[in-house]
């Protein structure tokens, strides 16, 4: 990943900079523009965050305020919660399933917990082995519900299409409120975004495998 990292480098500053601006533009439209609802029922994955003491902070509330009103209006029937231990007792995905049970949940609705990760890409990753995983059969991928905060929409659906996921961006938040923290938030998003895209298209241009498989 340094490989892909010192690419992206050269092509910011070759570009003077117009490179980061591009990828900041897409962050912001798939940020302003995904819908808070669904037009058919799907499976629900809900990207957890960083815990606060062991209890889901505002931005990771909001993911899963986001997730029961989608059980609520019954526009999924399973749900399921990423996101392994990030220096706590608890995984996150464990705090956002005790934050739900909290709350009123509608009956029939299946929770699992996916606890193995660290971060967006092992998110997914992980994700998708338990989705598939049905006995010595491995089953289609159902069509997915991404729910994270605007800022981070950009780089999860990028992530699931290279894993093979047919995905709908569903923000967390009910619409893009720009202050200086969202600011700073989607500025480093795009930086991630774009280290990530132009390393798969290195990767894919000089046959790296490396770069390839772990993107994969």
């Amino acid at each position: 990943m340094l490989h892909a990292f010192a690419v992206m480098v050269a092509a910011v500053m070759l570009s003077l900079g117009l490179v980061w601006v591009g990828y900041l533009v897409h962050v912001w439209r798939v940020a302003s523009r995904s819908p808070v609802a669904l037009g058919r029922p799907m499976t629900v994955l809900v990207f957890g965050r960083r815990l606060v003491r062991d209890e889901p902070e505002k931005d990771y509330q909001q993911r899963l305020l986001r997730a029961l009103a989608l059980m609520r209006a019954r526009e999924t029937e399973h749900v399921l919660l990423l996101g392994g231990r990030s220096g706590g007792a608890v995984s996150e995905a464990a705090a956002g399933r005790d934050w739900l049970a909290q709350h009123e949940l509608p009956p029939g609705v299946v929770m699992q917990l996916e606890q193995a990760s660290v971060d967006s890409l092992e998110n997914l990753r992980h994700a998708r082995s338990l989705l598939q995983e049905d006995g010595p059969i491995m089953r289609a991928l159902p069509p997915v519900a991404l729910v994270t905060s605007r800022y981070h929409l950009a780089r999860c659906q990028l992530l699931a299409r290279r894993l093979g996921f047919d995905s709908v961006p569903v923000a967390a938040e009910p619409s893009l409120v720009l202050n200086r923290r969202y600011v700073i938030r989607m500025l480093a998003e795009s930086g991630y975004l774009m280290w990530i895209d132009i390393g798969m298209r290195w990767a894919k241009l000089i046959g790296h495998r490396r770069i390839a498989a772990r993107l994969s």
